[in-house]
């Protein structure tokens, strides 16, 4: 029997599922700082869409690019920085995006835009005019999944391999919470359309450049463990980007080396961010593996969101300040 959250996504998968069929015209978007989740439901949705028909296109802010390496192999045609002349014609679909705030652009915005919200974040703000919120799908490719099946859609080796970058990043390779039968059956159903796992794991997790090992390095020589073990902390500053030649988003997947530490109930990998407008900000990536701890709650707090398990927040809070802010919001919920 389908639980009352699984009902309510039933129905309102058939609503969005009718929304695309009627729309000619559509601007998908995810995002901003996007995971593997966000981009890999952004291009399959696409090539669904277009296999269909559909005149679709991407938008995505010049400011993303260039993506982290590991999805740069991802071919995003269709994608445009800027608002379409047509956009008053087309329907507007948000994926894996839990507040319209986590997509900061004016002419996403106006007035009018029908909104189709396709996401799976409990705490998503159903900012949609049609909002498709399934909290018990494992990351939001998998709901992608279940559209281009209800639309008898052909899974291609393209989208297949888009929608496996969602699934496996989003599920931490099949080792988070979220990974349920239902992940796996679709693993199987995406390998089964052309995705070769191994060439997959190397693109994602390995073949990656050496600044991602000296970022590795300069943050595991950073570590600080608070309250007897509870919470393991590193932290990237400015100077350790600049004397490696790294950029931001080599820091992808420090936090996990932290996390894998024993007694750890939070990880987090505090790192400055290097942009001038943003200088002064520090971007903080929480993970969880206590039941106890739901991350997103911290998050949501000092700004930011995500899941139970991984979420994040930007912040101007001197470091002292953060560490000892993400302190008290972890013991408080380790004490409930």
């Amino acid at each position: 029997m389908l639980s009352t959250a699984e009902q309510a996504a039933q129905g309102e998968l058939h609503d969005v599922v009718e929304e695309l069929r009627q729309a000619d015209k559509l601007l998908l978007t995810t995002h901003e700082n996007p995971d593997g989740d966000a981009l890999g439901s952004l291009l399959g949705m696409h090539l669904v869409l277009t296999q269909l028909g559909k005149d679709s296109v991407m938008y995505m802010s010049p400011d993303e690019q260039p993506l982290p390496h590991e999805y740069r192999e991802m071919k995003f045609e269709g994608l445009v920085g800027e608002c379409p002349e047509d956009m008053g014609e087309r329907v507007a679909v948000f994926l894996d995006c839990g507040n319209i705030d986590r997509m900061p652009v004016d002419f996403l915005r106006r007035e009018g835009i029908h909104i189709l919200n396709v996401d799976h974040h409990h705490d998503n703000t159903r900012f949609g005019t049609v909002n498709l919120v399934a909290i018990e799908a494992s990351c939001t490719a998998e709901i992608v999944f279940a559209i281009a099946g209800e639309l008898g859609a052909e899974i291609t080796p393209p989208i297949a391999d888009a929608l496996y970058v969602g699934l496996v990043t989003d599920t931490g390779r099949f080792g988070y919470e979220n990974t349920s039968a239902a992940a796996h059956r679709m693993a199987a159903d995406l390998i089964g359309a052309g995705v070769a796992p191994h060439l997959m794991h190397r693109r994602l997790f390995e073949d990656l450049p050496f600044t991602r090992l000296q970022v590795l390095a300069r943050a595991l020589a950073s570590v600080e463990r608070y309250d007897d073990g509870a919470i393991t902390l590193a932290l990237l500053t400015r100077e350790d980007f600049e004397e490696t030649g790294a950029v931001e988003t080599d820091s992808e997947g420090v936090v996990d080396h932290l996390r894998a530490v024993q007694g750890t109930a939070v990880a987090v990998l505090v790192r400055d961010q290097l942009c001038e407008e943003r200088d002064g900000w520090r971007k903080a990536s929480l993970r969880a593996t206590d039941e106890r701890v739901d991350v997103s709650m911290i998050a949501r707090a000092l700004g930011g969101g995500g899941h139970r398990q991984a979420a994040g927040f930007s912040t101007q809070l001197g470091s002292a300040e953060l560490v000892a802010t993400i302190r008290e919001h972890v013991a408080e919920q380790l004490r409930a």
